[in-house]
């Protein structure tokens, strides 16, 4: 009991450090790749923040200075929401371009809050679309084949929300993707599933999409006043190593208001916890991992 207290402390102290140096990170020029970062953020597992963390991440990104593009892959369209993007049924969405062969040019448009962000929305049709890719041609690569004829060089980054499952759009994500960015939340059951993530990840690497690597973990949702989110956070760390960022996202009513008025929490409360954790997770991000 008195080590995971003494874990508790360490987490607290940690969190609190990552929030007051993002603060003081905020203005600065971050680097940017050489070449455009295809980020692929999964889990199977639902409530996880894949689509929270995939939103912010990508506004934190473009607020300093990076072109980023969010490709929403999931039938909810709750990243094209959090980005102020239309998504109703008669605009042109990524649907189109994995089942109808649509440019993706057709169908990227900026968001409006933020400069250099841009979003490939999705649309309820996108939830026959795992039928409809069964009887496709190379169903696997339609995302790939579309990324592939687009310039994805304006971008530095381009980060595909997937939904909560391993089908056929999560498939088409890890299959378009170089990198893969797993969420895990700081509670019970964390882990579960894990094992199938990466067994299907192995296979799609094997088969389909070599350059796959599994290249963050984030650890979300979460409490320092819990004895469990410590002992999450240390398992997950001793688990994966060095891919897990330094920076823990805190639970936090901001960032789960932020989506109903259209808006990443980087907008709707820059100054608020979660913000500042997403700012500071970013800057990992740019500059290739944890920083010490």
């Amino acid at each position: 009991m008195r080590e995971a207290l003494k874990d508790a402390k360490v987490s607290r102290e940690t969190t609190a450090t990552a929030v007051k140096t993002a603060s003081s990170r905020r203005d600065r020029e971050w680097p940017r790749p050489d070449h455009c970062r295809v980020v692929t953020i999964a889990n199977q597992k639902g409530g996880v923040g894949k689509t929270t963390s995939s939103v912010n991440l990508a506004a934190s990104l473009a607020m300093h200075g990076a072109q980023v593009l969010v490709v929403d892959l999931d039938p909810q369209g709750n990243a094209s929401t959090a980005l102020g993007v239309e998504h109703h049924a008669e605009v042109p969405s990524i649907y189109e371009v994995l089942i109808e062969d649509m440019p993706l040019d057709d169908i990227v448009v900026p968001a409006p809050e933020i400069p250099n962000l841009y979003c490939a929305p999705a649309t309820l049709n996108l939830a026959g679309a795992e039928i409809e890719l069964v009887s496709k041609v190379a169903r696997e690569s339609r995302l790939r084949r579309a990324l592939d004829a687009y310039d994805t060089n304006k971008f530095d980054y381009v980060l595909i929300d997937c939904p909560p499952s391993l089908g056929l759009l999560t498939v088409n994500a890890l299959v378009g993707g170089d990198e893969l960015l797993i969420p895990i939340q700081c509670e019970y059951y964390a882990l579960e599933g894990l094992g199938q993530l990466i067994r299907t990840v192995d296979l799609v690497k094997a088969h389909l999409n070599q350059k796959l690597r599994v290249s963050t973990i984030l650890l979300t949702m979460y409490d320092a006043r819990t004895r469990l989110a410590a002992q999450v956070a240390e398992d997950v760390r001793s688990h994966f190593g060095d891919v897990v960022l330094n920076t823990v996202i805190p639970r936090s009513v901001r960032v789960s208001e932020a989506p109903s008025y259209g808006q990443s929490v980087m907008t709707y409360d820059p100054g608020s916890s979660g913000a500042l954790a997403y700012s500071e997770a970013a800057y990992e991000m740019a500059h290739g991992g944890a920083v010490q």
